[in-house]
């Protein structure tokens, strides 16, 4: 038979109190202690992180934008009657010279026209041979006039002289002599107003000529004209260089065989490539800095090529400001119209400013976090930079750092919860 020991009772108290206490002193105490550690410092790799050293000196600010290249000079050839296409002889892409024929039209209309405006042509000419005819004899008849009373003076004029001489002589009464010159001066008027009549009668005969051809030039013209469209059914290139697309009726539709044209109807653009120029969109927010005459580089992604900005679209599009920039230098392999290029444009040279290159997280104007690198170069401290104005890789510094410094520009995300950094 067991025999309970007189002093369990009060060890099991005590255990008890030991208990109770460590609940409540020593696992709050621990508690408070886990929470105020810090998490250990992170390692990481010094040869994945990208550093760089803040420098001062010329900072060159430039915007970064994307373009495409168009040619300078540009033809549009239009149809200048109105046909159906017949046929295609050129496809964009193809080399052609100033007279080439890119398009055939046809036009039953226009072609009749034209022989009635030939042989329009060929009737008025025919009425001006039979009118120059008419004419002349209807002068010749007139002309005979003069020529008898021309006679019929001379026989007066003699016979008033007989008379006078009688009269003189006594050999005659006065009233014959006086007759006679009467006679005499009637024929002498009548003669003169036919040799009137005959002048007159020429400068209508002038006249009349003259209407009849100013009616032919009229005819020949419009034959002429006539002509002229009917050539124009042969849509040709006005200029040297390639053909960069047949355009249809409607806007994005190609040019079909039997479709039918309008006059004034774009059917082809023309362009030389070795004129070329790059448009360039620059964000609307960026263009305050840009003027026409400033430095831009265009990258073809076969090479570069300098250039200066020429035009600075006045209006802006979707957010952006289309600026063409004049190609100054030889332009690489490959180029050609409508190639997506990507630009540089030069805003503003900043002198004697802080500068660092553009870390992937730094935004203008705002205070960012940054690790800088220790002076023995195995760890970085997390330090509050302010940027200024940035350029397409650098950024200006204007406060939290010194020339000399050596911080850490790659994305630190990762690290936000560590204010240090250790670098192996």
């Amino acid at each position: 038979m067991d025999v309970p020991r007189k002093d369990a009772n009060c060890r099991k108290w005590v255990r008890r109190g030991v208990v109770a206490t460590v609940a409540v002193v020593v696992v709050p105490a621990l508690t408070v202690m886990l929470a105020r550690l810090k998490p250990a410092v992170p390692v990481v790799e010094a040869s994945s992180v990208w550093p760089d050293t803040v420098k001062r000196g010329e900072m060159l600010r430039q915007v970064r934008c994307i373009g495409t290249l168009v040619a300078e000079d540009i033809v549009f050839v239009a149809a200048v009657t109105e046909g159906r296409v017949e046929k295609i002889l050129v496809r964009p892409g193809t080399t052609v010279d100033a007279d080439t024929v890119i398009v055939q039209l046809t036009s039953p209309e226009l072609e009749q026209q034209t022989v009635d405006a030939e042989y329009e042509v060929k009737m008025s000419e025919a009425r001006l041979r039979d009118l120059r005819v008419t004419l002349e004899s209807q002068t010749l008849t007139q002309r005979a006039d003069p020529a008898w009373l021309e006679t019929d003076l001379t026989q007066a004029r003699l016979n008033f002289a007989l008379k006078e001489t009688m009269s003189k002589e006594g050999l005659e009464r006065p009233i014959p002599d006086k007759i006679a010159k009467a006679n005499f001066e009637d024929l002498t008027k009548r003669h003169q107003i036919e040799l009137e009549r005959l002048k007159i009668r020429k400068d209508s005969v002038e006249a009349q000529l003259a209407l009849q051809g100013a009616d032919i030039d009229k005819l020949k013209a419009m034959a002429k004209l006539r002509a002229s469209l009917l050539d124009a059914l042969k849509v040709r290139s006005s200029v040297a260089g390639v053909l960069q697309e047949l355009a249809g009726a409607t806007v994005n539709t190609q040019l079909q065989v039997g479709q039918r044209v309008i006059a004034g109807t774009v059917l082809a653009k023309v362009v030389q490539p070795t004129k070329l120029k790059a448009e360039l969109k620059i964000p609307e927010t960026q263009i305050k800095d840009v003027q026409i005459g400033t430095r831009a580089q265009v990258d073809t992604r076969n090479g570069l090529v300098p250039g200066r900005v020429s035009r600075i679209d006045p209006a802006a599009k979707e957010g952006t400001v289309v600026v063409d920039v004049r190609l100054e230098g030889a332009l690489p392999q490959g180029a050609r119209p409508n190639l997506s290029v990507d630009g540089t444009v030069e805003c503003e040279k900043l002198n004697n400013v802080m500068y660092v290159q553009r870390p992937a997280f730094g935004q203008p104007n705002s205070v960012v976090s940054i690790f800088k690198y220790d002076a023995d170069g195995k760890g970085a401290t997390r330090v509050q930079v302010k940027f200024g104005r940035h350029s397409v890789n650098t950024i200006e510094v204007l406060e939290g750092l010194s020339v000399g410094d050596r911080v850490i520009l790659s994305d630190i995300s990762a690290w936000d919860a560590h204010d240090r950094v250790r670098l192996n």
